[in-house]
Order: structure tokens, then sequence, then C-alpha cells
């Protein structure tokens, strides 16, 4: 039997600045690949250890975001630590850092200063609203993103009757540009083993969450009557509610006959796509009613096995329950002080990347600072 190969970025070696969710979470997607990364805190540490769920004084939080990195802690407010960061970055292949504009110039470590040591660096910077433009120095979490980017008045007009945007939970505008930095640094990689140069990256999760609205930014600019977009309404289904999705005519066939509803294969409103996205709330209708009365996971079951897309409404802990989790290996272990806890790992699969039965260790403030420090 042949070795595995070494992870994708094995040798690759990144200094990590970053805090709270968008700025570790892409650190720790590099980290997946295989990458060294050490993660520079401060003496009080990432804000993100203190947060919610804590088990024996450990956030699994955090853990999620930081699992595999190597853990500095150093005052970057000193000369000798900034230093110390200096030279970490000399011998650096990538740095990722996530704040305000202007604050790594005033420490010292911004990209002209870092490239100067090492003209062969890939620099990631995450922002809210990127390194350039007049809005470039406002402080900016992903609640005001999804605001500002107008995702949230998007996502309001698709509720029938809502008359205010949701409140946020999920905070879509960090996951997503962790992702960006993660494709970005891997873009500067293959640039710099191209042409040998470094090169600064400049994340924004403003742009990243206008990425996200590839349909409604082009009707906000189309010229007359703006267009309609078809959404899918849950219907429920007892006590709970599930998602048809039909999009397509082959779809909608199989629908219609799953419903023993033979006369709308007929039907001029519903018989094409076209002619259902005019009478969509008609549709939608119709389908509510079909589904009202029934088991939402006998509704399930019955139309998965006559290949239409549905599925029930379910909570955050019955997914990581799914066996499909399992089998595809999504799952990882993480192991910190107070024991181990299951994470998503990179939300690809690929034959190189860290294996799930790998337990991967969440290292406590300052534990690495002694051997990735010597000499330094």
């Amino acid at each position: 039997m042949n070795p595995a190969p070494p992870a994708p970025l094995t040798g690759i070696t990144v200094v990590d600045f970053t805090i709270m969710i968008a700025g570790p979470y892409g650190a720790r997607l590099l980290a997946d690949a295989g990458a060294e990364v050490i993660k520079v805190e401060s003496p009080d540490g990432d804000p993100m250890r203190k947060r919610t769920p804590i088990r024996d004084g450990q956030s699994s939080y955090f853990g999620a975001l930081n699992a595999g990195k190597k853990s500095v802690m150093l005052d970057l407010k000193q000369a000798g630590p900034r230093k110390q960061a200096l030279d970490l970055i000399a011998d650096a292949d990538v740095v990722i850092e996530n704040f305000r504009p202007g604050v790594m110039k005033r420490l010292g470590l911004d990209y002209e200063t870092c490239a100067a040591v090492n003209p062969r660096l890939i620099y990631c910077s995450i922002s809210g609203y990127g390194q350039t433009g007049p809005k470039s120095g406002h402080p900016a979490y992903a609640p005001i993103l999804h605001a500002v980017s107008g995702y949230d008045t998007a996502n309001m007009h698709y509720q029938r009757g809502a008359d205010a945007p949701a409140s946020t939970g999920t905070f879509v505008a960090d996951v997503m540009a962790g992702h960006v930095a993660y494709g970005a640094i891997l873009t500067g990689l293959i640039g710099r083993a191209t042409h040998g140069r470094g090169d600064h990256v400049d994340v924004a999760l403003l742009d990243t969450m206008l990425s996200t609205l590839v349909y409604e930014t082009q009707a906000a600019q189309a010229d007359g009557p703006k267009p309609g977009k078809t959404v899918y309404r849950p219907a429920r289904a007892g006590e709970e509610f599930v998602i048809i999705a039909a999009i397509t005519d082959r779809n909608f066939q199989a629908l219609a006959e799953a419903m023993n509803r033979p006369e709308l294969l007929a039907d001029h409103r519903f018989s094409t796509m076209a002619s259902r996205e005019q009478h969509w709330e008609e549709w939608q209708d119709i389908i509510a009613g079909w589904v009202r009365g029934q088991n939402a996971v006998e509704v399930e079951k019955y139309l998965l096995a006559r290949g239409v897309p549905c599925s029930r409404f379910r909570t955050i802990d019955e997914a990581l329950r799914d066996e499909h989790l399992v089998a595809r290996g999504s799952l990882r272990t993480a192991r910190d002080a107070a024991g181990s806890f299951q994470y998503l790992g990179a939300p690809f699969q690929s034959h190189n990347v860290a294996k799930p039965d790998d337990v991967v260790a969440v290292a406590e403030l300052g534990a690495d600072n002694d051997t990735v420090l010597e000499g330094a």
C-alpha cells in the first residue's frame, strides 16, 4: 500500500493575527489543509476564548474556529514582542489579519513593512469594508454588513407579511469571509509559484455579502418593472414544516404524480416552469394544501422516494446526528483542556486533507511560545 500523500499545504507557514470569527475560521481552513498556523494572541487572548458554550473553562466555540493551530502570546504594544512577530513573518509564507484598517500599521506590522522583510509573503487582510474606500475605517461586524449590503432587506421581502428585517442570529458574513480568505490566500500562493512575487489580498465582508446576492444585484439594476423571484415557502405538516422545491419540469411531473393530481400536468398555469413562475403563489398554495395535516417525516420519505426534492425542517441537533455526516466524515474531533468535542471540518472532501478520525488539538493561550519563539 502506498503511503498517504502529504496534506496539500504541508510546508506552508501561516502567522495568524486574527480574532473573533472570520479570520480565525479562514486560518483554520488553512490548518485543515496541512499548513502550520501560528496564532499570535495578546496577553488577554482572543475574546472568543471566553464565549459560550464553555466546558470547564474552555470554549468549544473558540476551539471550532482555531483547532489545529499553535498559540503564541505576544504583547504587540511592546517593541520586543513586535520584533519577535516580525521575525516570525520573515520566515512565513502567509500572514492573515482581520483588524480595522490602520491597526497593523500602528503596530509596525502592515503589509509594506512585512513585505520589506519577506517579499514573497502572501498577506491577507479581512475587514468590514476593505482596505480602501471612504468607509474603510468604519467599525463593522457581521450583523452590520448583513444590513448595509441589503442582504437582510432582501430576505425580509421574501417573507410573507414581514414588516421588519429578521434578527441576526447566524453570522453569515463572517463564515463566508473566512471561505473567501481561504480561496484568496490559495490564489496568492499559486500566483507566487508562477511569478515568484508576494501579494496583499484584501477581503471585504461587504463584497462577500453582495457576492451572495447574485440574482438580487442584477434585479436591482434592471430597467422597467422589477422581475419577481420564485420563493419556496415552508409548508406546515402537522406540528412541523417541510420544504418542497420541485424546480424542473421533471420535478414538477413527479410531484404532480405523487400528489395524485395528474390534471396539473395539463393546467396551462403550471405545465411549464415559466407558467408556474407567473402563477407562483397559486402553485405554492396547492402544495401547502396537499401537505397540510400529513406527517412531515412521512411526506419527506414519500417524496424523496419519488425523486422530488424535499426536506423536513430540522433542528441543528438533528442535523448533527444525521448518519450522512458520519458517512462523509464531515465531523471532526478536537481536544482541549476540558476534553473532546466535535466540530465541522473543511466543507469539502479531499483525499489529501486530514482524515476525520484524527484528533485535532486546541492550544491553550501561549502554549507554543517556547518552541515557536526559540531564537526569534
